[in-house]
């Protein structure tokens, strides 16, 4: 007798089913587990060197008080509460916050409610039906899709955060190059104003002389252009002021038609060299670091829900409905259903595999645009800390200049008045000793533009308004994880960033143990260990580049 003669066809059916299921499931896990590895790019394990100089001072979160400007304090005040471009970023990141709470949402049962009248009309009785209850659905995650799912758009989320960081600090930075620019702007209309009494006087003296018959024309014309070119400078200055002004009211989300502000002509004094610390804490402040590292981060977690992807699907469900022909014989008839689905993904055309190549790629991608960031975030510091070397060399050399041209215009405004120098020369003297004044009032603002770039390349992350975290409702357990009410989903990295090395979907079986819990990232204290941050990569699934 045929052995399988015993059991229903049904039964049959249902069993050969899940048979092929599960054979689809575990060829994956084979076909999957056999990926090829290839090595990618690694940093140095070494500790990079320390800067090329430090200060003893440290430098405070808020950066900018250390000019001690008070109106400039009140700018970046203003600039919280108006920026337009800070609002959108606040935005961006309650919208980034959303998608979390909407994907968090898959780790708890759907459930509706269902109701529906129907008649039927026709030869004989009519007939009427009733039906109304709810309707549960559940997709169990056996592989940890939804977990990873949840915990890149968590990583997502909180790299938005710091990005909304990084553009604060920008913003910050912006305003005070503006604001110095404009105290610089009107200290050099000052400076021309002065030139200008100056070049009007002597202007005077000369038609004075020529009307004595003195000396020649020429003198008086060459006296009159140096007039015009300082009334020229002047025309450009104005220009520059209102120009200025509009850019400093668009940054604070204010009119530019009515922008008038009175920053003074007197530039603030070039505060102390800050402490400049590790190359390592550097990584751990920076917002931008940590923005790129957590998009790293979260194209990791996609590239394990691709994986998981790949694997059966497991459905609950289930239903319970009241249905009656009569309206008074409602709650009486009850009807329970309980089910179950197991999909699993046998032909696909490769679409899978496809995504999870896209996938690696991306993880890729983040890896070297994260190391990318870190290189550039070193070269910043020291690119400022070159450039400050110099410039306060560059306006030592300036200010001699300026002594030496004013030294050069006196003497020979006395050899031209006994007859011993051309007024050529006077004038030449005169036009390189104004024009040094004004270089050297300009260097001394590309000086101060220069510091404020080296706080902006230390500068850590503050909040200039608080952030609430994400907190997912209600209570379940899903695969042995608890998700309890009030437990918050950070919107950010804690000081400490995790080791790289961490990362490790290297195939389809370490799916599931590449999606960690959805608690706190909190990593133990690795500033002083630079060998595991900069861990190479070579652990992440690989694909031929060749394909």
């Amino acid at each position: 007798m045929n052995r399988f003669a015993l059991v229903p066809q049904r039964n049959f059916r249902f069993v050969l089913a899940i048979a092929l299921l599960l054979a689809g499931g575990c060829a994956l896990l084979i076909i999957g587990g056999c990926a090829g590895r290839q090595a990618t790019g690694t940093f140095s394990a070494e500790p990079p060197p320390s800067f090329s100089a430090s200060g003893d001072v440290v430098q405070p979160d808020q950066w900018w008080n250390s000019f001690g400007d008070p109106q400039l304090d009140e700018q970046i005040n203003q600039l919280f509460d108006g920026s337009f471009t800070l609002a959108a970023a606040i935005q961006r990141l309650s919208a980034a916050r959303a998608v979390t709470r909407r994907e968090a949402s898959d780790f708890f049962i759907d459930l509706n409610g269902v109701s529906s009248i129907g008649s039927t009309y026709g030869p004989g009785s009519d007939d009427h039906s009733y039906l109304w209850g709810f309707d549960a659905s559940y997709q169990v995650d056996l592989w940890g899709r939804i977990e990873s799912q949840v915990e890149a758009e968590r990583l997502r989320a909180a790299a938005t955060h710091a990005d909304y960081h990084a553009i604060a600090l920008a913003l910050t930075a912006e305003v005070t190059r503006t604001w110095f620019a404009l105290i610089e702007a009107h200290a050099q209309l000052e400076l021309l104003d002065e030139q200008i009494q100056t070049n009007q006087t002597g202007l005077s003296l000369q038609e004075a002389r020529f009307g004595l018959g003195q000396i020649r024309s020429p003198d008086v014309l060459r006296q009159r252009q140096l007039v015009e070119g300082t009334l020229e400078q002047s025309a450009v200055v104005k220009s520059q002021i209102e120009v200025l002004e509009h850019r400093l009211a668009i940054l604070l989300g204010q009119m530019p038609q009515n922008a008038k502000y009175s920053p003074g002509s007197n530039l603030p004094a070039l505060p102390p060299l800050p402490n400049t610390g590790l190359p390592a804490e550097l990584l751990k402040r920076r917002p931008d670091v940590r923005r790129d590292y957590l998009a790293f981060m979260a194209a990791n977690k996609d590239l394990a829900a691709a994986i998981s992807d790949q694997f059966p699907r497991l459905d609950l469900s289930g239903s319970l409905l009241n249905s009656a022909e009569k309206p008074e014989d409602l709650f009486r008839d009850w009807f329970l259903s309980i089910g179950g689905q197991l999909v699993g993904p046998i032909l696909d055309g490769g679409q899978r595999r496809a995504e999870v190549d896209r996938n690696s790629a991306i993880v890729r991608q983040r890896f070297n645009e994260y190391g990318d960031t870190m290189l550039n975030a070193f070269a910043e510091v020291e690119d400022n800390l070159a450039r400050e070397k110099y410039q306060l060399e560059r306006l030592t050399h300036l200010e001699a200049q300026a002594k030496w041209a004013q030294m050069s215009a006196d003497q020979l405004r006395e050899q031209y008045l006994i007859n011993e120098a051309d007024y050529l020369d006077v004038l030449s003297a005169i036009t390189a000793g104004q024009r040094l004044q004004r270089e050297t009032l300009s260097a001394r603002l590309d000086l101060l533009l220069i510091r404020v770039s080296l706080y902006l390349a230390l500068a850590g992350g503050f909040e200039p308004r608080p952030q609430p975290t994400i907190v997912i409702q209600d209570e379940t357990v899903v695969d042995g994880v608890s998700i309890s009410t009030g437990e918050p989903i950070e919107s950010d990295l804690p000081e400490t960033l995790p080791p790289i090395s961490n990362l490790n979907p290297a195939g389809p079986a370490s799916a599931a143990a590449s999606s960690d819990s959805l608690a706190p990232l909190i990593a133990p204290d690795n500033s002083g260990d630079f060998e595991q941050l900069l861990r190479t990569v070579d652990r992440l699934p690989d694909t031929e580049l060749d394909e």
